[in-house]
């Protein structure tokens, strides 16, 4: 069980008020060693290269900002404030008085990511250059996590706002907020409180002081609201100022992390970023195997000791259960991935009469769905397995070599699963597969390599994106020495082998529940697990528990850009129908949280394998250093190695430059504009231009 908790500090760090002292003389020196005189900046744009700045303290509110910036592409450079040996910040680190490219000043850092507001001592030699920098190039600064003080902006707590636990307390965007940095927020922001005995997220809520714009707060006794998120602007400078603790897997920094990201970039910066869900339903047209709450175990498995070796009473779809299907779909905007077993479905067929009328309804139904090769009869397509022993292993010759099923009959299974819906009229894309099981692919302990026919049989039948299990290989990778890449999946906590909730409870307290309490204790000896403090009660367990958990684990991977998509089975669309209430809750959590501006985005299985491709290429451009770019003025610069896309990130109205005129640049999504790009035909770099007003 994902605990998905991550406690975070209850104390304000440790800082201290802005005293603004600052040597007018070293001020002074360090303003003539960047910007030679105002007059000249004023003609002459200095070139301000598109990297963030990230001084971390080790603290979680900063690692959840470089999490962001990471995950969404954004290069940064940190600079750890716990090594002896780190760079210095002064005027040389910061800036260049003359760029040798352009000739033109060169603040090296579009914005500046601190632990507090004064990181480096607020007297400092280094305090003071990052703050004439900042000053110098306009170049805004992010408090991660500070307190309630006149320093960032805001009166201290005692002096009308508050201080506490914010667990499942509800802030709300300001109007400020809602037409600036977090325009893609419906309004209300929820705190998470998910353990009422643990203390999740503490904050101090300050009343704004001249100079302070808020953009989330809270209301307070006595009357108003008071701050939680806001602009400082003083001296000269900006900074947005955070006043609660949090980290990178909390829901509502995941809310507020695009906004931080683009106010600190102003709006313009390398990498993009959207909210993705896609749900593969796994075996339609096939039966799965129901679970047993007396061996506490499947039957026909082949670890499941006690059964007579077969399983009874299968779980399958009906007509019903279909036509329940494509309704869902049209009441709640969001389009399901059929993952299909045709040769399982003729089967069926056979043995029942000569007639399916589940396969006729989703036949007839099938413009309303997407499909994805899931191999004709479903078999294991790795090695040969042996099952005499317990967990099985891999079968080997005399001479102890691993057997492993043929590129025959791999091919053969994509082969005729693919040519069964082309005869239906089901529209399939011969580039997607799922194998059974995701078998083929290295399966550990047992079978530590990919089933060396696999990448020939996947190219003999177009296949570029097959399915594997984020579970356990998260990272996407080339299959064999092939040309096809794996799509990793989300395994959803809905099983494969029940059909009502009292099973699945009964599973799930299996799984999760101690042996002193009955369990199976997996829980007490998988550092990754927690085991459930009692057993749930079989009635209530999935809709109270189970529904509720799934569904904030589900939308963590929608808030944190993760396109990877989530997969099921059929049998949770058949009988009490397991998946919807997952599903409802994650649609209306999302819903209920973002504005129309930043709707779900819900792709192919293949634009997730090129998405994934693309940002792997992007990293290894950013980390090997082979990527320069820079703004000057309203003019972005962007030059990468050849055949590497890049990401941008810009405001609404900007354009791209082509070798005659510009085009409208990228796509509109949470209030800018982004895409990956490259340069057009006869150009070297990608070059946009950026709106005046």
């Amino acid at each position: 069980m994902d605990s998905g908790r991550i406690r975070t500090p209850r104390t304000a760090p440790r800082t201290a008020p802005r005293t603004g002292r600052i040597a007018a003389l070293a001020t002074a020196a360090l303003l003539a060693t960047v910007v030679p005189s105002a007059q000249a900046a004023a003609e002459t744009a200095p070139r301000v290269d598109l990297t963030v700045l990230v001084v971390d303290d080790g603290g979680s509110a900063v690692g959840a900002i470089t999490a962001e910036l990471k995950g969404s592409g954004v290069p940064y450079r940190r600079i750890d404030l716990n090594d002896p040996n780190r760079p210095v910040l002064d005027a040389a680190f910061l800036s260049e008085p003359s760029d040798s490219a352009t000739g033109r000043p060169r603040a090296k850092y579009q914005g500046v990511v601190l632990p507090h507001e004064s990181a480096f001592g607020p007297d400092s030699a280094e305090q003071a250059a990052l703050q004439t920098y900042e000053r110098a190039f306009g170049i805004p600064q992010v408090d991660a996590y500070t307190w309630s003080h006149p320093g960032v902006g805001l009166d201290y707590t005692d002096q009308g706002g508050w201080s506490g636990v914010l667990d499942g307390t509800t802030a709300g965007v300001t109007a400020a907020g809602r037409t600036g940095p977090f325009r893609y927020l419906a309004g209300a922001l929820a705190f998470e409180d998910n353990d009422p005995t643990i203390a999740e997220s503490y904050g101090y809520a300050g009343r704004p002081r001249a100079g302070y714009t808020s953009y989330l707060d809270i209301p307070v006794d006595g009357g108003g609201r008071a701050s939680l998120v806001g602009e400082y602007a003083a001296d000269g400078r900006r900074e947005l100022v955070v006043t609660f603790a949090y980290n990178q897997y909390q829901r509502q920094f995941r809310a507020l992390a695009r906004g931080i990201v683009d106010w600190l970039t102003q709006g313009v910066h390398l990498g993009q970023s959207r909210n993705y869900l896609s749900v593969h339903v796994d075996d339609v047209f096939a039966p799965d195997a129901r679970w047993d709450p007396a061996l506490n175990c499947t039957p026909g498995d082949f670890d499941c000791v006690g059964d007579d070796g077969e399983g009874v009473n299968p779980i399958r779809m009906t007509a019903a259960d279909a036509q329940y299907a494509a309704a869902w779909q049209k009441s709640s905007g969001f389009t399901l991935d059929m993952v299909y077993n045709g040769g399982q479905g003729e089967q069926w067929k056979t043995e029942h009469g000569g007639t399916d009328p589940l396969t006729d309804r989703l036949v007839a139904d099938r413009a309303q769905y997407r499909w994805i090769n899931h191999t004709y009869t479903h078999p294991f397509l790795g090695c040969v397995q042996d099952n005499t022993v317990v967990p099985w292993r891999c079968a080997t010759d005399t001479a102890g070599t691993t057997l492993w099923v043929g590129r025959s009959e791999l091919s053969g299974q994509i082969r005729d699963n693919h040519n069964w819906a082309v005869g239906k009229g089901i529209p399939v894309d011969r580039s997607e597969l799922v194998t059974g099981e995701h078998s083929g692919l290295r399966t550990l302990p047992q079978q530590p390599a990919d089933n060396p026919h696999l990448a020939g049989a996947l190219a003999d039948n177009g296949v570029k994106w097959t399915a594997s299990d984020n579970s356990r290989e998260p990272e996407q990778r080339a299959v064999g020495t092939g040309a096809a890449k794996t799509v990793p999946r989300h395994p959803m906590n809905v099983y494969y082998n029940v059909g009502t909730a009292a099973e699945m409870t009964d599973e799930y307290n299996w799984i999760y529940t101690s042996r002193a309490d009955g369990g199976s204790g997996v829980c007490e000896s998988n550092p990754a697990s927690t085991c459930l403090p009692a057993p749930l009660p079989t009635a209530t367990g999935y809709a109270d528990h189970i529904v509720p958990q799934e569904a904030r684990t589900a939308l963590s991977h929608v808030l944190g850009n993760d396109p990877r998509p989530h997969y099921v089975h059929q049998s949770n669309l058949a009988e009490e129908r397991l998946l919807y209430p997952v599903l409802d809750r994650v649609l209306a959590d999302y819903r209920a949280l973002f504005a129309a501006n930043a709707p779900l985005v819900n792709p192919a299985q293949k634009d997730v394998g090129t998405e994934l491709a693309r940002r792997a290429a992007w990293g290894q451009a950013v980390a090997a250093g082979k990527v320069t770019a820079y703004r000057i003025g309203t003019t972005v610069t962007v030059k990468a190695p050849s055949g590497v896309t890049v990401p941008v990130t810009v405001p609404e109205g900007t354009r791209k430059r082509l070798l005659l005129g510009t085009t409208a640049f990228g796509t509109p999504y949470a209030g800018t504009r982004s895409a990956w790009t490259t340069p057009e035909p006869l150009q070297t770099t990608v070059t946009l231009t950026l709106p005046t007003a």
